[in-house]
């Protein structure tokens, strides 16, 4: 279905935003990032836009928990710091 139809027939494609669920995002705390992260995307009214997926390992473990929207990474994301990160750098890639 291509943009076209799909905005003809009332629904709008979002694009897909990553949230990294590997072994080592596991260990540093995705599971409490997850839905901290699920409340922000309701808060800024971005559900529409994007649809949040897991992924396997994005290959930058070192970097702390990632996030991919489009080609972007966001890295060292911590539950502690998830909605400084996404006001400020994911927010703004989204809008």
């Amino acid at each position: 279905m291509t943009f076209i139809n799909a905005f003809q027939r009332g629904k709008m494609l979002k694009e897909n935003l990553f949230l990294c669920m590997g072994s080592a995002c596991h260990q540093l705390g995705v599971y409490e990032v997850l839905p901290k992260l699920q409340t922000l995307i309701s808060e800024y009214d971005i559900d529409q836009i994007v649809e949040l997926k897991g992924c396997f390992c994005l290959e930058t473990c070192s970097s702390g928990i990632v996030m991919k929207f489009k080609d972007h990474l966001f890295i060292n994301i911590s539950p502690q710091n998830l909605e400084e990160k996404f006001i400020h750098e994911i927010l703004p890639m989204i809008k």
